[in-house]
């Protein structure tokens, strides 16, 4: 190590790695450039597919934004903070990944041309969060549109519009219909406030086997489960369906337990106790007459021959979300104690409890419920990757749908809502007076991207088409128009009917602009860990 010199000062750890200024800034935005070029190719329904493999060898096909940057390990902050803008963009509004990605991309690469002429980045960020609110206020007023959600054709053409650019866009009525389907049962009105959570009551089940059409939305619930003994019913019509998370076996020691016997018969008066136990937890059962248990615990043997013996199907140790999706379906409480049922806790809604063979496997049926408020989404399909990729673009379908059903407005597609805020912001740049202006123009300049994509992801002519669609645009009444992803003409987006939802669009511009200001803010990189022998290293 080398000795500092007279009169220096160490603060930091010697092993640590300070680089600051310009460069840093220049770095950062060509990391996300990097990042943003990776998937430019992945927008629109021409959109290329990227093939990733993992360590352990599996394969992940997909153009699914999120999806694609999840499998992806990158060294460099800042290209770390623009996965992680992927993700966020995707437990938000669901869909909207790749867009998000390709315009904070452009945000920066924007302002690399000011941070090589010096100026200071406040001065960016301010001019680009001024373009924001404007682009919000633009969104709200002019662009955006109602839609009507009980009308389903309406519905249909939205989420198709989000379905049209995935591997799924050959079957995309039934991904459509299925998304629809499965939002409305798991809708729920509460306290005048719509709840829609795909996430805990909509469940996907994949089974590979079948084709792709066999695929439906069940009335009910579908659990990879059997029964735990042989003579129990697989079927049960209007089944009296009782909820337990208590385990239905005699309870062990919670740790290391020693008995010690006095007498030769305390050994069988120990045994009977059990035997007695598990008797008046079962008589305790069998009093409130169901027809089918599900605990989330065990069962054990005897306890099967009395529910047997009273004509009761019982399935053991069922998850924890897969017993609330039961409970919403067929009206049950879970109960935690067996001395405390009562009959009102018994769910009667369901019309058919079933057990059925699909593939190699048993999976026990609870449909034909009367208002189900959670389903399940069965997946059959030729392979696990096809079911995978169907299984994203379902998830994003579904993330569509609910977004238009808790916030009922639409902006036009196909780079037209990207143009139109373009346009209309180079209008109100002029009345930008200060030095936050050119910044504000860049913004103008940078959602232009978005089309230009479109234009070269299907092969057209960019220069020619982009041009056209500004002329278009420079006429006021025509913020419908947009590129038709599949031809790279412009089109207007309220005859060809594509739409995206309010929500994702300002939620892609918010995160994007963010993460732009974010990164420019950063004008020092520190890297290096603490020394692991002392602790501490030396100096801080």
């Amino acid at each position: 190590m080398q000795a500092p010199a007279p009169g220096q000062i160490l603060v930091l750890n010697t092993q640590t790695k300070k680089e600051e200024g310009r460069r840093i800034q220049l770095e950062n935005i060509m990391a996300a450039k990097t990042v943003a070029d990776v998937i430019r190719t992945c927008l629109g329904p021409r959109a290329m597919l990227k093939m990733l493999m993992d360590p352990m060898g599996t394969i992940v096909m997909t153009n699914d934004g999120n999806a694609i940057l999840r499998e992806i390990t990158v060294q460099h902050p800042a290209a770390k903070s623009m996965i992680e803008i992927s993700r966020t963009q995707d437990e938000e509004v669901g869909d909207g990944t790749t867009s998000v990605i390709i315009l904070a991309g452009e945000f920066l690469a924007a302002a690399s041309e000011f941070m090589e002429q010096k100026a200071h980045p406040i001065v960016v960020i301010q001019g680009y969060l001024r373009a924001l609110e404007d682009m919000l206020i633009e969104l709200d007023q002019n662009i955006s549109v109602p839609v009507d959600v009980e009308d389903r054709k309406e519905l249909y053409k939205i989420i198709n519009s989000c379905v049209g650019t995935k591997i799924s866009k050959k079957w995309a009525e039934l991904v459509c219909n299925m998304a629809i389907d499965a939002v409305k049962t798991v809708s729920l009105e509460r306290n005048g406030r719509k709840e829609i959570d795909i996430k805990q009551y909509a469940k996907v089940e994949k089974i590979p086997g079948g084709e792709l059409e066999n695929s439906c939305v069940l009335r009910g619930v579908m659990l990879n489960k059997d029964v735990v003994h042989a003579k129990m019913s697989r079927r049960v019509e209007k089944p009296r369906i009782l909820l337990l998370d208590c385990g239905l076996e005699y309870k062990k020691g919670e740790s290391q337990t020693t008995v010690e016997f006095t007498n030769e018969t305390d050994f069988t008066r120990m045994l009977e106790i059990e035997e007695e136990f598990i008797k008046k937890l079962c008589d305790e059962i069998i009093a409130v007459k169901p027809t089918v248990v599900i605990t989330e615990k065990g069962m054990s043997d005897l306890a099967q021959h009395y529910l047997v013996k009273a004509g009761i199907t019982a399935i053991r140790r069922v998850r924890k979300s897969d017993n609330n999706r039961i409970a919403r379906v067929c009206g049950a409480t879970i109960c935690s104690r067996t001395d405390e049922i009562k009959e009102e806790d018994l769910g009667l809604d369901a019309g058919l409890f079933e057990i059925r063979k699909l593939g190699d496997e048993y999976f026990t049926f609870i449909e034909e419920c009367k208002d189900p408020k959670a389903c399940t989404i069965l997946l059959r399909g030729a392979s696990k990757d096809l079911l995978m990729e169907v299984e994203r673009n379902l998830q994003d379908a579904m993330n569509v749908a609910r977004n238009v059903f808790v916030n009922p407005r639409l902006v036009p597609g196909g780079g037209a809502t990207e143009m139109a805020l373009s346009v209309a912001l180079a209008a109100k740049a002029k009345s930008v007076e200060d030095v936050t202006q050119w910044p504000y123009r860049a913004v103008t300049n940078a959602l232009e991207i978005i089309p230009r994509t479109l234009i070269q992801n299907c092969g057209g002519n960019v220069i020619r088409s982009l041009t056209a669609l500004k002329a278009k645009h420079a006429t006021a009444g025509n913020t419908s128009w947009g590129i038709d992803g599949n031809t790279g003409e412009i089109v207007d987006m309220k005859q060809l009917g594509v739409w995206d939802p309010y929500a994702v669009k300002v939620q892609t511009l918010k995160t994007a602009i963010e993460t732009a200001t974010m990164l420019l803010r950063i004008d020092a990189i520190v890297s290096g860990g603490k020394s692991k022998a002392g602790g501490g290293g030396g100096g801080g």
